[in-house]
């Protein structure tokens, strides 16, 4: 048994067949009306044909998701309010203090600060990676109130990055759990693969999970994680080493379409 389950969908008026892992993730769909099985990994390749063999209605192309048509980039010219490219690290944050700063005086920092200083300076440290080809979406809105910190695109792929306080402090990993300094214990790893789940929907590519502590002491890493990415903000740069998965035109095209407000409206 493969453990994956097919769930229809419908989607921009189309229907399309996701294959699931267990834990809702998803691993691939099938596009009936284009007559193609999209893969996001082909490691599950014979299991998700397996899995949609009583769906499958003729022959089928099997491979990665397409990249946009220049035709369907022609339609991504965008209003200025539906362009997310602009938007500064922590921009929700941002916006937030300026409308509700809290009280002058207080007996311990504003949360919210101390998020936005995280998310500035990992937003920074990403931002200079343009020069390497790659490019960083700040502060992307999801439905329901949730936001991907940080979405970074470029010749290694593409990641959902989640960022954390933790200036000065112990950062303990213990999948799925992270426990900073002396706080309770949060399951954040899920927070961060769930992140890059609804990124990889939303764009119809592969996008990896990505944790990014700001200003960690020490980072100890007691159960290995399971296909995240775990870097401090000093070690950021060291994604410019990555390469071979996406074309210089593959990035630019995933970049057009992730910019567009519209993209993310129903994830």
């Amino acid at each position: 048994m493969s453990g994956l389950r097919v769930i229809p969908t419908w989607r921009h008026g189309q229907e399309r067949l996701y294959v699931c892992l267990t834990d809702g993730r998803n691993v691939a769909w099938y596009d009936r009306e284009a007559a193609r099985v999209n893969l996001l990994s082909d490691d599950r390749r014979e299991d998700v044909l397996d899995a949609l063999g009583p769906f499958l209605t003729g022959p089928v192309t099997v491979g990665p998701p397409p990249v946009p048509t220049p035709a369907e980039l022609a339609r991504l010219t965008l209003h200025p309010d539906d362009d997310l490219a602009p938007n500064r690290p922590g921009e929700a944050l941002v916006i937030d203090l300026d409308r509700d700063p809290g009280p002058a005086h207080r007996l311990r920092p504003d949360p919210r600060r101390r998020a936005l200083a995280a998310e500035q300076a990992v937003g920074e440290a990403l931002d200079r990676l343009e020069g390497a080809g790659w490019h960083t979406l700040h502060s992307v809105s999801l439905p329901g109130g949730d936001r991907i910190h940080h979405l970074v695109i470029g010749p290694g792929g593409l990641f959902a990055v989640r960022t954390v306080y933790a200036r000065k402090q112990r950062v303990l990993v213990a999948d799925p759990m992270v426990t900073i300094g002396r706080r309770e214990p949060v399951a954040l790893l899920r927070r961060v693969r769930a992140d890059a789940d609804r990124a990889s929907y939303a764009l119809t590519a592969e996008v990896r999970p990505l944790l990014a502590l700001s200003g960690p002491t020490t980072l100890e890493i007691t159960t290995p994680p399971r296909e995240v990415r775990i870097l401090q903000d000093t070690d950021l740069t060291t994604l410019a080493h990555l390469g071979g998965t996406l074309k210089p035109a593959d990035v630019e095209a995933l970049h057009a379409m992730a910019r567009d407000r519209h993209t993310w409206l129903e994830v």
